[in-house]
């Protein structure tokens, strides 16, 4: 069974969408399984659909008022350099409102139901694929795994949104008495639970550099302090998912092929720029191009 894992990473999904482009297009890789985690949990099901060119479309045009209702910063260019402040009047009208979040993201939910049809959900619940989402239950400490084979079209959009709301600046959603946030809290890579549902040839999109390197820039105020830790701690998660999945695969004879990003793409992933996300979709077709048709003569003589 082959299987597509998406690690979370936010705007930096453009880069895991031009790898699994080529993956599918150019290497012609039948997936039986995919698996996503916050922004990946927005590719995989029009991956699995290989509607690849409707994706990258709406993926790459996305910005901040198509995610947020209440965006909680703003964003501050200068000198090339793009930094986030708290939106004070955005944050208190909030807050005032007895939201426990800075920020709400329905307007997402609203994009994620508008561009997979219920059509294109029974499509996909009806072929033998299946699309598997990550989601944190806060309440219970654990994560959950929802497979689309077990909901319905408006649950399964919803847990799809869920997946990606990095709480505390994107919504908390309460459901069966539990409170849900960001899949990446928990799981930014379900490597271990691609190999437990049977996984023996998995492709993993890091949206991550190999090699730790400056990912971040200096915090300026509380609010890019508070992303930055954050951040931080979503990075520890990443490496012992990794850690655990190359141990689990070594015992069960599965193997991984990584696709890591080769740079540093950006230092906050909550910030959405068309331009660059398109440049990182691009990026990310290359860089699989060339770790296929360069390097693979050369790593096996």
């Amino acid at each position: 069974m082959r299987a597509l894992v998406i690690s979370g990473g936010g705007s930096k999904g453009a880069f895991a969408g031009g790898v699994a482009q080529y993956l599918l297009e150019n290497k012609k890789h039948d997936y039986d399984l995919f698996l996503g985690t916050s922004t990946g949990s927005l590719l995989v099901s029009h991956l699995a659909l290989n509607k690849v060119e409707k994706i990258k479309e709406v993926y790459t045009n996305v910005n901040q008022q198509a995610i947020f209702n209440v965006c909680p910063f703003a964003i501050k260019r200068k000198r090339g350099l793009e930094t986030i402040k708290i939106n004070h009047f955005n944050v208190l009208k909030n807050l005032m409102k007895g939201s426990k979040t800075f920020g709400e993201s329905y307007n997402l939910k609203k994009l994620i139901e508008n561009t997979l049809s219920e059509a294109e959900f029974d499509q996909l619940k009806a072929s033998k694929k299946d699309i598997v989402i990550t989601v944190s239950n806060l309440s219970l400490n654990q994560v959950e795994y929802k497979s689309i084979k077990d909901f319905t079209y408006e649950a399964f959009c919803e847990w799809v949104w869920i997946s990606c709301n990095y709480t505390p600046f994107m919504s908390l959603v309460k459901k069966n008495g539990c409170e849900y946030a960001d899949g990446g809290l928990g799981s930014m890579v379900p490597i271990e639970e691609a190999i437990k549902r049977g996984a023996t040839h998995i492709d993993a999109i890091i949206l991550q550099t190999e090699i730790t390197q400056f990912n971040r820039m200096p915090s300026l105020n509380a609010f890019s302090l508070l992303t930055n830790m954050f951040a931080f701690m979503l990075d520890r998660i990443e490496g012992q998912n990794i850690r655990i999945g190359k141990f689990v695969a070594a015992n069960q004879n599965a193997i991984i092929n990584f696709y890591y990003t080769p740079t540093v793409l950006t230092t906050n992933s909550l910030v959405f720029n068309k331009e660059k996300m398109t440049l990182w979709w691009q990026s990310g077709f290359n860089f699989a191009k060339y770790k296929n048709e360069e390097l693979s003569p050369l790593e096996t003589e």
